[in-house]
């Protein structure tokens, strides 16, 4: 109910989740690998069509998977002795589900809260495999593992945690128990990353623990080997769906991997520049200093919603940083095995996903201290520490009502500390307030109406090109346009996609690519231009490669349209403002609110501020003063 109060039923927002969501009928798996979420999609917003949008439906699915995860979280806890109280497993659960990153991805159409649930289910069923004598629990656990293959990998963060929670019993450590599960964990690391050495480790592992059970008086675990590698095998099939959708080649077919090399390709992420571990990409110290900085956004975002520091919301942090370790201590001395399992998850889920991913320099951290042309992320990464910090809200949790009980209070009185968190994080996480609520709906619309009709739109990468998708395949608006996503003219796939889908390649100039320079593009107008269809560029694609394709532009506020492709050149560069369609474009944004709100994420911001470069350009063309918007409007 929490999560369902802040959802914006039907809006779509910036990442690619959103608009898998409501393009049901595409069946878009995007991120590559992520096909069993869009089957889960697909089935439970069937179910929910006669009384949702399939975009409300799918947005709900989020807010469930994360209030599932919350349950069986508590249900962990409380489980692990009769000395953890009651209350503190349901504070737990309910402070770790306010955590406002947590909070963020059950409020959107995300792979990352079915992650979550993917994750709190096979705690579960570990918890459950410490306790028999069989292997059947063990199997379960071994699947749920297998299963964030064709999920997201980010679910595999709590695999040690699971490890350590099955291999300890009653009767101390079950070393069999653990190599198994160990085993199946890098079973699932080594298939994620096609990676031939982790699945051989993977595997001596397996016959480890299946050589060790079988020793055993009465040999209770002796078959569990076999089943364990039958589960991971049945968990991972489902990637096949990727292959028989590929095929059919579908309006999204990201990757294409309708081949079983490019099926690999695509399960491994091999298209996108995955950083190595070594060497680091910022200061590793830097690193953690990101880490720190978006757990400061987690319990109290509502009293300083953007990334700079705010004094109370830091006050805060420290807080529930305090209930963390004091409820940390607490579940030490009253559960030591499942203690050591949310260690692990915490350790894993911050310490563990900063050394493996190498991320840059979070867009608003290291002024000062880095050289002023380092690189930086395109965006804030915190969503990625997601189980990290619902670890730490477990705990926070936790603290509350020990704090409660020590000082002669109810344990109510604890879960309504834990609790506070909803308070002090509503008002910067809710996404039912306007202009946001709609304004990626809005932005995608009128790019597409800003377009001549049966354009070539040439957009500039992921925060313009999915409103557009979700707009023409959902929402049916000018679906005459051909959008161009320039970042993915580098893919293979890509260029064939072009080649096959409008002839805007030939099959000779999709296979090799000519470079950065914009020549792709270049080819890309040549043959528009051939065609007899007007060639546009999106306001958001910055000024250097709009003057890379051609030099002769009219601009209506949101769409550079090429009036001619003579030799490009930034000195050459001629743009004129087509009046009539930015008095057009103008008029359509009058009366819609306004006013984004502060925020983490400056993306509501920047693109509530590019749908208002229809009227700066008018208001400039009648001399009105106004603070300038060329740069922000690619005018420049």
């Amino acid at each position: 109910m929490l999560y369902a109060l802040t959802l914006a039923p039907g809006a779509t927002f910036w990442d690619a989740g959103e608009f898998i969501a409501a393009a049901h009928s595409l069946g878009i798996p995007h991120p590559p690998g992520t096909p069993l979420f869009v089957l889960m999609l697909h089935v439970w917003a069937g179910a929910l069509g006669r009384v949702l949008s399939y975009a409300a439906a799918t947005n709900l699915f989020s807010a469930a998977c994360t209030a599932a995860a919350g349950g069986l979280a508590a249900w962990v806890l409380a489980r692990g002795s009769a000395a953890v109280p009651r209350g503190a497993a349901l504070a737990g659960a309910i402070c770790a589900g306010a955590m406002s990153t947590v909070w963020m991805n059950a409020t959107e159409t995300e792979v990352y809260a079915a992650a979550l649930l993917l994750a709190a289910a096979t705690l579960a069923a570990s918890q459950q495999a410490a306790r028999e004598r069989g292997g059947r629990w063990l199997v379960l656990t071994a699947y749920l593992m297998a299963l964030a293959v064709p999920l997201h990998l980010s679910a595999l963060v709590a695999g040690p945690a699971a490890v350590a929670l099955a291999a300890q019993r009653d009767d101390g450590v079950d070393v069999a128990r653990g190599l198994l599960l160990a085993g199946a964990w890098l079973l699932a690391v080594g298939v994620g990353r096609m990676s031939v050495p982790v699945v051989g480790i993977a595997m001596a592992a397996v016959a480890a623990g299946a050589a060790l059970a079988a020793r055993r008086p009465g040999a209770r675990l002796a078959g569990a080997a076999a089943g364990v590698l039958a589960a991971c095998a049945i968990g991972f099939s489902a990637v096949l769906v990727l292959l028989v959708r590929a095929r059919l080649d579908p309006f999204l077919n990201q990757g294409d991997p309708s081949t079983w090399r490019a099926l690999a390709d695509v399960i491994a992420r091999r298209q996108y520049d995955v950083a190595p571990m070594w060497p680091r990409q910022a200061p590793p110290w830097l690193q953690l200093a990101n880490v720190g900085q978006y757990a400061d956004w987690q319990v109290a975002l509502g009293l300083g919603p953007t990334v700079m520091p705010d004094a109370w919301r830091t006050l805060g942090t420290a807080a529930f940083l305090g209930l963390g370790v004091y409820g940390a201590s607490a579940h030490r001395r009253d559960d030591r095995r499942t203690w050591n399992a949310l260690l692990a998850l915490l350790a894993c889920g911050t310490l563990g996903v900063a050394t493996y991913v190498n991320f840059k320099a979070g867009p608003s951290i290291g002024a000062g201290v880095l050289p002023a042309s380092a690189a930086h992320e395109a965006r804030e990464r915190d969503y990625f520490y997601y189980l990290g910090f619902w670890a730490w809200g477990l705990w926070a949790g936790y603290g509350a009502v020990a704090l409660a009980r020590r000082l002669g209070r109810r344990a109510w009185a604890g879960v309504a500390l834990a609790a506070l968190p909803i308070a002090l994080n509503w008002s910067a996480v809710t996404r039912r307030r306007e202009p946001e609520a709609e304004l990626a709906r809005r932005w995608g619309t009128e790019l597409l109406r800003a377009t001549p009709r049966h354009g070539v739109l040439l957009s500039a990468g992921d925060n313009d090109t999915y409103p557009l998708w979700f707009a023409q395949e959902v929402l049916g608006v000018r679906r005459d346009v051909r959008v161009v996503t320039l970042p993915l003219l580098p893919a293979g796939w890509y260029r064939m996609e072009l080649h096959r889908r409008g002839d805007l390649l030939t099959a000779g100039e999709a296979v090799p690519w000519l470079g950065a320079d914009a020549s792709e593009a270049a080819l890309v107008v040549r043959h528009a231009e051939a065609q007899g269809r007007p060639v546009a560029v999106s306001v958001y694609v910055d000024g250097d490669t709009r003057r890379l394709i051609g030099h002769a532009w009219t601009a209506n506020g949101l769409v550079f349209v090429l009036d001619s492709a003579g030799a490009p050149g930034p000195a050459g560069e001629r743009v004129q403002v087509d009046r009539a369609s930015a008095a057009r474009l103008a008029a359509d944004a009058a009366g819609v609110p306004g006013g984004a709100r502060p925020s983490t994420d400056p993306a509501d911001g920047y693109f509530e501020g590019l749908l208002g470069c229809p009227r700066y350009l008018l208001d400039r063309g009648l001399g009105k003063r106004s603070a300038s918007l060329d740069s922000l409007c690619n005018l420049l």
